[in-house]
């Protein structure tokens, strides 16, 4: 069974919780699947080339078709001349959409708190709130645990807390209703409030 480590005030490790025993059953596809949708739905889409019927010009056939020994042109603007259009380019009308059920998005997520848990990297404390606002006090809270970088599940997420983790690069501050898949997935660690543990286990 995977366990969540639980952190006291002075994020040391004081127990353990379980996650519930389904997550490390789900199948890791699921995760998957959802992970590349996630960054499909990031691509920008914007290369874009032009067709035959983009390019200006190429209207008057450029010689006559026979004669002149030369091969036979219909336009200038075909996609072996040089000003020419581009056989199958990229175009910006692509759609990139990924369709993941509701019911996939959550196996997804659970499945990715299950392989953190099974690492040792999913944390639980009462509060992570930074009521200073300053960076260095969030930065101490990635040192103390040891870790390279780090997710932060808030249940609330209030404004000093966000002001103080914004600035760092290595973690990354959401609120219990913004976290999926990908994020758990992508950071080294997770830490969450137990509350907004409890609110995501809860769901499931």
């Amino acid at each position: 069974m995977s366990k969540v480590t639980v952190l006291n005030d002075k994020l040391e490790k004081a127990g353990e919780l379980d996650l519930p025993s389904k997550y490390a059953e789900v199948n890791p596809h699921n995760l998957y699947l959802y992970v590349k949708s996630y960054l499909a739905s990031l691509r920008a889409n914007t290369a874009h080339t032009k067709g035959r019927s983009d390019v200006s010009g190429g209207g008057k056939k450029p010689w006559r078709q026979k004669g002149r020994g030369g091969a036979r042109a219909g336009s200038t603007r075909t996609n072996v001349w040089v000003g020419g259009a581009v056989a199958f380019g990229p175009t910006n009308e692509r759609n990139y959409f990924q369709k993941v059920n509701k019911k996939q998005k959550r196996l997804a997520l659970e499945r990715a708190l299950a392989d953190k848990a099974a690492k040792g990297a999913l944390f639980a404390t009462d509060s992570l709130t930074i009521e200073s606002g300053k960076t260095k006090d969030a930065n101490a809270v990635i040192k103390k645990l040891g870790v390279k970088d780090a997710l932060i599940v808030k249940d609330l997420l209030d404004e000093k807390t966000l002001l103080a983790y914004r600035n760092l690069a290595n973690c990354y501050v959401v609120d219990v209703t913004e976290v999926n898949a990908y994020l758990v997935s992508v950071f080294n660690a997770v830490i969450v409030e137990k509350s907004a543990l409890e609110s995501i286990t809860k769901e499931g």
